[in-house]
């Protein structure tokens, strides 16, 4: 379609990636604008809209029935790069919303709004060259105004990387500053996941010497611990949306760690005593429970002893 076309012939010229000149990328940049098949590009707009309002302009619009598991697709191949070349703002009216969150919009920035409305006129390369040379400048002060969302995460030894907002990551700070130096003292952090990047600390060649070879992140808990002088592997599982470790989870985990040398311990973490009282009939015997809200106390599920490893097995449902 003429107008597809028209969407990429802009990408490129806004120095998109190959991978984003493409139908996709094309009728995204056509929702995100709001313009329609007879629409003239003068006429762009700055709707905020979810990957599934996308879809469904690409659908009512063009003719294009993307199926529903192309949602992570559009996100990932196309979204993200159009938020790395300056082309969309993410969460403009909540920059704490979590990146996984359901609500999650995406809106034009005012810069490519200003491209998109003169093409097809004279001006059109004089409002790409200026998009272009302002890009650095406007990546620096998205940056900057987006760091302080950020959630920042001391390492044992000192250094500080940044989570994607949300309370899964505050509660994933908390694992690292809180339980650990308390109930794994001396311990390396050898895994953490992040709810957009998937995992921000992965210590592969370390947890290869321990039999764990990492295929598939979402078969990890979301944080690992590991205290060499007793040769403890703590799998921590974060919770605020997904399930504790259940018996379930156990098993799953157990499986994927069948190579594994050391001796385990399974906590589940939760940010307050309400959150731990929704999952709690759910939770796996001989496992633990921290909440990040009573720091100084653990909960312990059954068992002959607390905090130590059980010889690797499931434990009773």
């Amino acid at each position: 379609m003429a107008k597809t076309k028209e969407a990429i012939d802009i990408l490129r010229a806004m120095g998109l990636p190959r991978g984003q000149q493409n139908e996709r990328s094309g009728l995204t940049l056509l929702a995100l604008a709001d313009v329609g098949p007879k629409t003239s590009w003068t006429e762009t707009k700055q709707p905020s809209l979810r990957i599934w309002d996308l879809m469904e302009f690409m659908r009512s619009r063009y003719g294009k029935d993307y199926a529903a598991n192309s949602r992570e697709t559009i996100r990932r191949q196309t979204i993200h790069q159009f938020e790395q070349a300056r082309i969309v703002d993410r969460n403009l009216d909540d920059p704490d919303r979590p990146t996984n969150s359901g609500k999650t919009v995406y809106t034009l920035t005012p810069s490519a709004v200003q491209v998109l409305k003169r093409y097809g006129t004279e001006d059109f390369e004089k409002a790409v060259a200026a998009f272009v040379k302002e890009f650095g400048s406007l990546e620096k002060a998205y940056n900057s105004s987006r760091a302080s969302h950020r959630v920042p995460l001391k390492l044992p030894k000192g250094k500080t990387i940044y989570l994607s907002p949300g309370k899964h990551n505050r509660l994933q700070v908390a694992v690292i500053e809180e339980f650990g130096p308390r109930y794994a003292p001396g311990a390396c952090v050898l895994y953490v996941g992040d709810t957009a990047l998937k995992h921000v600390v992965c210590e592969t060649e370390k947890l290869a010497r321990l039999g764990i070879i990492i295929t598939e992140h979402d078969k990890l808990p979301d944080v690992l611990l590991y205290s060499e002088e007793r040769r403890w592997l703590f799998l921590i599982e974060a919770v605020t949306s997904h399930g504790p470790v259940s018996p379930k989870r156990h098993r799953e985990i157990e499986k994927f760690l069948k190579n594994c040398t050391v001796q385990r311990i399974y906590v589940t973490a939760f940010l307050r005593m309400r959150d731990f009282r929704r999952y709690a009939a759910d939770i796996a015997w001989e496992t633990e429970v921290w909440v990040a809200d009573n720091p100084e106390h653990m909960i312990h599920f059954n068992g002959p002893k607390f905090l130590g490893p059980y010889p690797s097995g499931v434990p009773a449902s």
